[in-house]
This record gives structure tokens, C-alpha cells and sequence, in this order.
């Protein structure tokens, strides 16, 4: 039975479809499916979300099929064990993925090279070809593939729908992609504004000329004709030491120019089967294009520091992912920032690259006493004894450092319930500090 779609008008006729053309193709293994006699009616479909993707993007008869096919495990367990009671032809179960429970299965690639060829060998390199470069799998980016074991063909793999697009496809919502191991990146959003980000004027300014560029690049490039002369997107490096601002600028970035923000976890890229990587990184990028999505990259130097030395098939593997991510940098017409502790660290191959590179400094004296003043709570009550010019003189903290030491201090001050806050106070919040990274106090 349909479960979450069977309230939706049309939907279940969809499916009906699905398996009549199913039926078809066990009774007919060698005719090729365009001379499939079932017509697809799009307006008998309307009326549900399926319906409505499916005419939204003029799917064509493989398109159909393999969409419909990938919602199987989904929607419709069932499936593929009633197509093969009905038509007493179990075939299908050989080229799907067996469940533990022994009765239903999962679609593979396996299980539409199977309903759009049969046993035509033409045929299903023909549809091989459909799987490793139509739309569905790439602009779309609505499906894909799991890997399968060394040695294995990766056409055995099973057939995947992406969270975002099964969401649009069969609720007609989207959603914003959550950190997975197929979605290598997450949302970065801050309540705070430019004024809670205090740093030397020139990297301000700087940071002023990418919020710039966020702007007025699609009139520089459109109205001014720039186009053919300029390269796509804006590729910006941030480098300091941590807690000095770096993921709060490009937070404010997205924030005031109204563009999501995503933090790629490289650690997330890597994986144990050839060629993850890279369809990951197709997945990600294809959706930041169209949404118009800023991409922050921290910790850069881990991925694109020195080149490594090729010593065996994992360095040059290594290599290769580097490189295939290096070529979806330069060709994303958004922006781009790389962040890294260490400038020194980058690749001298990639300092090119980048239209602009932003030093982020620890807060000398002056900056220090700008972030003590500006955030320890207005409604907490500052002792006479507290001397935030002398600890901002003495103490060299860092942005994130003087957040943890208000923190501190000021639960200390509401735990004494008379919310004043004491220089000794302060002093303690700070000497922990220091030893937790191992400083003289």
C-alpha cells in the first residue's frame, strides 16, 4: 500500500502507471520501452505533488520511470514483491537489493537498466548512459547512487533519492540540507550584527569589499556587459589564528547581503570508496549554485595545503580529490571562502586564485578593551573594582577567549544573586582560560 503519499490526489495512479509499464516490460524483454504502448497522461496526474514535479520539469518517460523507481523504498515497500506475484516473474528481485526481512526489496541501478532495456544488451548500455549523465542525477541532483563493495559493478548500487528532493517531491516543500555523509556541509547563521565584529579598520574595509562584490557583481556582470571578460564567482581567503573572527565574518556576509552561508566539513569528503568524494562535491555545489549560496571552508590547509607527495594509490587518490575540488571552486559563480590558521600553510598554487586574502589579527590592546566593554551584559552590575582597561592592557586574549571569560564571570555574578561583577571574578574566569590552553596565568 501507499503510505505518505496516498492522500495525495493522482498519486496512486502515478504508481498504477509505474507497474503497468513494469508488466509490460517482463512480458516484452527484448522490445526497446519507447514503443511502450502506456501514455503517461500529465493532467490525469495533477493535483499531487509527484504529479506536479514531475510537469514542472517536463520529465521525459526514462526520467519518470527512474524517479518513480527511487521512491520505491520510500512510499511503496511493497512493490517490486507485488510486480513479481502479479506477473509470476521474479527476475526484478535479481537486480534489486534483497531487505532482511526476505520478502521486499530496494531498487538498484540494476533495477531500472532492467525495466528501461530488459535483456537487450544495446539497450542497456544505452541506459547506462542515462544514469551517468542525466539530469536526474546531476543538475537536478535528485538521485544517486549508493556505492557498492570493491570489485563490485557500482551499477548494483541502490538507487538513492536526495532528502531535499524526495521533501520537494513529495511534500512540494524544500528544506535546507543537513551535515551528512552525502550532504558535506551545514548552515551557519549569527544574531549578531557588524558591531559585534571588532577588528583592526583595513580588515574591516576589506571585508566591506566582499560584502561589495556580494552586491553588485550580477550588475557588474549583466547590465555592464562584463561577462565575457570576468571570471564566475569570488574566491576570498581568510587567515588567522583561531577565535579571531573568521566564521563570524562570514556569517555577517550572508547575513547582510540575505545569502546562506555553509561550512563544508572536509573531513566529511573523505571516504573509503573511489569517487565519494567527488559525487559529493557534485551534489553540494550543484545545489549551492542554484540557491546562490556562500561556501565557507574552515580549516582549508588540511585540503589544500603543501601537495602531498604520492607514495601509494591513497596519496594519489588524496591528490586527485584536491584537484576535482579546486576545479568546482573556480568554476562556482558565487563566493567562496577558505579559511586557514596559517597562510604559510596554503599552497602557493592556489594563492592565485583567490581576488581577495584577509588577514584576521589577535585583538591588540585596543580592540580587547572594545570587546570586554561591548558585550559583558548591560543589566550586570560592574564593581568599582573592576579595571577592564588594566585586564584588556595585561590579559592577550582573543575574541573567542573574552566571550568565554564574560560567560563565565557572569553566571558566577547571577549565582551570588546580587549580579555584580568583581575584578576577582573576572580574574578567575580568565586564569581558567589560560590553563585551558596551556598558558602561564
Amino acid at each position: 500500500m501507499i503510505t505518505m503519499l496516498s492522500k495525495q490526489k493522482g498519486t496512486q495512479q502515478i504508481f498504477d502507471y509505474l507497474k503497468d509499464v513494469i508488466l509490460w516490460r517482463l512480458e516484452h524483454t527484448q522490445t526497446p520501452l519507447k514503443e511502450c504502448p502506456l501514455n503517461y497522461e500529465s493532467a490525469k496526474f495533477k493535483g499531487s505533488h509527484l504529479g506536479d514535479y514531475i510537469a514542472k520539469h517536463e520529465l521525459n518517460q526514462e526520467e519518470r520511470i527512474a524517479l518513480l523507481v527511487s521512491l520505491i523504498a520510500h512510499v511503496y515497500p511493497t512493490f517490486l514483491r507485488e510486480v513479481s506475484i502479479e506477473s509470476e516473474n521474479g527476475v526484478l528481485y535479481f537486480f534489486s537489493q534483497t531487505r532482511s526481512d526476505q520478502k521486499n526489496a530496494d531498487p538498484t541501478g540494476e533495477t531500472i537498466l532492467y525495466v528501461f532495456a530488459g535483456d537487450d544488451v544495446a539497450g542497456r548500455i544505452k541506459a547506462l548512459q542515462f544514469i551517468h549523465e542525466n539530469r536526474l542525477f546531476n543538475k537536478l541532483q535528485a538521485l544517486h547512487m549508493a556505492s557498492t563493495e570493491k570489485g563490485e559493478p557500482a551499477i548494483r548500487g541502490k538507487l538513492l533519492i536526495y532528502q531535499d528532493a524526495f521533501q520537494e517531491i513529495v511534500f512540494g516543500s524544500t528544506i535546507t540540507p543537513k551535515l551528512s555523509e552525502e550532504f558535506p556541509a551545514q548552515e551557519i547563521t549569527t544574531q549578531m550584527t557588524w558591531d559585534d565584529l571588532i577588528l583592526p579598520e583595513d580588515t574591516l574595509e576589506k571585508l566591506q569589499n566582499s560584502k561589495m562584490w556580494l552586491e553588485h557583481n550580477h550588475t557588474l556582470l549583466e547590465e555592464l556587459g562584463m561577462k565575457k571578460r570576468l571570471k564566475p564567482g569570488y574566491r576570498v581567503l581568510f587567515h588567522g589564528a583561531p577565535g579571531t573572527g573568521k566564521t563570524l565574518a562570514a556569517s555577517l556576509l550572508g547575513k547582510y547581503t540575505d545569502k546562506s552561508v555553509f561550512r563544508v566539513d572536509l573531513s566529511v569528503l573523505v571516504s573509503k570508496y573511489i569517487g565519494e568524494t567527488e559525487k559529493h562535491l557534485a551534489n553540494l555545489f550543484s545545489k549551492a549554485e542554484k540557491k546562490n549560496w556562500i561556501l565557507f571552508f574552515d580549516e582549508a590547509d588540511s585540503v589544500f595545503g603543501k601537495r602531498t607527495n604520492v607514495r601509494d594509490a591513497h596519496d594519489k587518490y588524496a591528490n586527485q580529490g584536491v584537484s576535482y575540488l579546486l576545479q568546482k571552486i573556480e568554476a562556482y559563480p558565487g563566493m567562496v571562502i577558505l579559511a586557514s590558521n596559517y597562510k604559510d600553510n596554503i599552497d602557493n598554487a592556489f594563492m592565485r586564485r583567490f581576488q581577495s586574502v584577509i588577514k584576521f589579527e589577535l585583538p591588540k590592546m585596543k580592540e580587547r578593551l572594545r570587546i570586554w566593554k561591548h558585550n559583558i551584559p548591560e543589566k550586570i552590575e560592574q564593581h568599582p573594582s573592576l579595571k577592564l582597561d588594566e585586564i584588556a592592557s595585561k590579559y592577550v586574549l582573543n575574541g573567542s577567549n573574552i566571550m568565554n571569560c564574560i560567560q563565565d564571570a557572569s553566571l558566577k555574578a547571577l549565582a551570588n544573586k546580587d549580579r555584580i561583577l568583581t575584578q576577582e571574578m573576572m580574574l578567575e574566569s580568565i586564569k581558567k582560560e589560560y590553563h585551558k590552553e596551556d598558558k602561564v596565568f
